[in-house]
């Protein structure tokens, strides 16, 4: 079962600061540029109260973007088992947590994610460095293709997420579970592992 990302009791301003400033951090200067530190300075704490709240660099900008899941939990489940069969796993935790209680969580990601410049920016860089980053060897995908093949996937997933969270269109919006694992998982499975000769060159 893939664990919620939780978060630490705190000091409810002092978290927002934090998190204000991370996400300042992380928009303008992307994950990899931005450093605890820097993000400590621009809250007014010291590194170590964010530390303390939030833990590591990555655990935070889980936290900044408000994200109902860790993707590396997602990943790992979806990677465990019969590679034959990684889409509709993959369609199935997605449905889970989108279906729960988290959910409410990822629709207010997704509709803040066409609402500014800099949300989009953060999005993008949810998407390169906690999806794309770790997908591709945890998925054990060629270097070479494994990056366009989990866009692919992903573009696949986020369109559905809109379309049935947010927008809400029937009959998509309220069909079961194991409906749209049926419909989409061998399209995402697609995506990942089958052969594409028309976008990657046969070897």
């Amino acid at each position: 079962m893939v664990r919620r990302t939780g978060r630490r009791p705190g000091n409810p301003d002092t978290r927002e600061a934090i998190l204000a400033a991370a996400r300042a951090a992380f928009a303008e200067k992307g994950f990899d540029g931005a450093s605890i530190r820097g993000i400590a300075t621009g809250a007014g704490v010291d590194p170590a109260l964010v530390h303390h709240y939030f833990g590591a660099k990555d655990k935070l900008f889980l936290a900044a973007m408000n994200s109902p899941m860790d993707p590396l939990d997602v990943i790992a489940e979806a990677a465990a088992g019969d590679r034959s069969e990684v889409g509709e796993r993959f369609v199935r935790v997605f449905l889970e947590i989108w279906d729960g209680p988290r959910g409410a969580a990822g629709v207010a990601l997704l509709r803040s994610v066409v609402g500014t410049e800099w949300t989009t920016k953060l999005f993008r860089e949810f998407i390169l460095t906690q999806i794309l980053r770790r997908a591709v060897p945890k998925l054990g995908l060629d270097e070479a293709e494994g990056q366009l093949r989990v866009t692919l996937a992903a573009s696949q997933m986020v369109g559905m997420a809109m379309a049935r969270y947010v927008i809400k269109v029937e009959p998509l919006a309220s069909a079961p579970p194991e409906v749209v694992v049926a419909a989409i998982g061998p399209t995402v499975q697609r995506y990942l592992t089958d052969p594409m000769p028309g976008v990657f060159p046969r070897r």
